[in-house]
């Protein structure tokens, strides 16, 4: 479906300039025209991100030690900023399958040119071939389509009348694969001085398809730099994933172009220079609008940042006077939970001034946290690995008989506690 709705696209550039490379560098054109209002969007949200570079290192700084919690504040930031850092990546990635699905229309002109049939692409396989226009290769030839269509040009009129393509005469179409000299369907060769051009004296012919792969990778390489000069990797991980994409994708370039037909590397020529203009274009034009934008996103943060400051700086001063305020939004049921923690605390420090009273040389219980004299069990003993089970069993029954009347004293207490707290409960 892509590969014939492409097709009639080019086939109509075609009809227009009557030349394969225009109808290619039309197609390219109309591309980059459909994809820049998103690239635009893509643009000014990486620029965004780049300008915020300053406040996410602050925020790494100030949460060195809470990695969760700096994550939290850069989403809340980004959030602010209303930013998206994975839309810049979701665009860039478009370009691709449209490469695919282009090099799938220039593999197969017949199919998606012609829109003929399997059986009418093997009819006229063997007209051409009975006519001695055309020789099938003895392996499956990925190109053998191109190769087809290049044989109905230069014998047009002969294939075209004869009786054997009658029934899908009409739907031929001579196309001439032909521009600047070069035959858009051959491929360029590293031994350029082997090739039917170079010993047919068209020396800069053979030349210039062997240099279309290496003009293709170093304009890749500037539309590259071009793009990180606005937006600098802002971390030292991304910074090296860039370094070995800016070493991978010029290679990536020249291997393809070497393997696809010339009027591929024509049309990766043609996208690396419109994306050279429109780099150039929108960091001028999105570096005034953003320095505007950031300025006044800037100054609010401060503003929030000021007032944060001044509340914590007073509730700090609240609380080393002892006036800090009840939060009015907790709920009566917590609220009931602290004084009856509270009161709880208080009536252990009573019992425990009592005791000291009555006994000021008694030993605290080993098992005595705080105020909280069997904080560890009652029958918790110190050293009880040190010691004979007997002795462990002595000493465990005088820390209970110890704590019998203590008990009985603080069940009462709680319960008193506890009818309280019930009362302020239901009021």
């Amino acid at each position: 479906m892509f590969i014939k709705a492409f097709g009639s696209v080019l086939l109509f550039f075609y009809n227009i300039c009557n030349s394969y490379g225009g109808a290619i560098l039309l197609f390219g054109l109309l591309v980059k025209l459909i994809m820049l209002p998103f690239q635009m969007k893509s643009k000014h949200s990486m620029m965004r991100t780049t300008m915020l570079t300053p406040r996410v290192k602050e925020l790494e700084k100030r949460y060195a030690t809470n990695k969760q919690k700096y994550q939290e504040e850069v989403a809340k930031l980004y959030k602010e900023a209303k930013i998206n850092p994975m839309s810049g990546c979701l665009w860039s990635l478009i370009p691709f399958p449209i490469i695919i699905i282009l090099y799938a229309v220039v593999r197969q002109p017949l199919v998606a040119l012609m829109k003929l049939s399997q059986e009418n692409i093997d009819v006229l396989t063997d007209v051409v071939t009975k006519l001695g226009y055309y020789t099938a290769p003895a392996k499956a030839d990925a190109y053998s389509q191109m190769t087809i269509a290049n044989v109905l040009h230069e014998h047009f009129a002969d294939i075209v009348s004869n009786p054997g393509v009658a029934e899908f005469a009409g739907q031929l179409k001579d196309v001439n694969f032909h521009f600047l000299g070069l035959n858009l369907i051959e491929k360029p060769s590293l031994m350029f001085w082997n090739t039917p051009e170079w010993a047919n004296g068209l020396w800069y012919v053979a030349l210039l398809m062997f240099l279309i792969p290496f003009i293709s990778a170093g304009l890749t390489i500037l539309q590259t730099k071009l793009s990180q000069k606005m937006n600098p990797p802002q971390d030292a991980q991304t910074a090296q994933t860039s370094k070995t994409m800016n070493l991978v994708m010029p290679l990536m370039s020249v291997y393809i172009c070497f393997i696809m037909p010339v009027c591929m590397g024509l049309y990766w020529i043609e996208q690396s220079v419109l994306g050279i203009i429109q780099e150039a274009i929108l960091n001028r034009y999105y570096k005034t609008k953003l320095d505007a934008e950031m300025a006044e996103f800037n100054e609010a943060q401060r503003k929030k940042d000021a007032e944060l400051e001044a509340k914590r700086a007073e509730t700090e001063r609240l609380k080393a006077e002892g006036k800090t305020q009840v939060n009015a939004n907790t709920s009566k049921k917590r609220l009931a939970a602290q004084e009856r923690n509270a009161e709880e605390q208080r009536l252990a420090a009573i019992r425990a001034a009592e005791r000291a009273a009555k006994n000021p040389n008694a030993e605290l219980p080993a098992s005595q946290v705080g105020t909280r004299r069997f904080a560890r069990g009652r029958a918790y003993v110190a050293d009880r690995y040190d010691v004979t089970e007997a002795e462990a069993a002595a000493e465990t029954a005088e820390a209970a008989a110890a704590g019998e009347a203590d008990l009985e004293e603080a069940k009462a207490q709680l319960a008193e506690t506890e009818a309280v707290g019930t009362a302020e409960e239901k009021e």
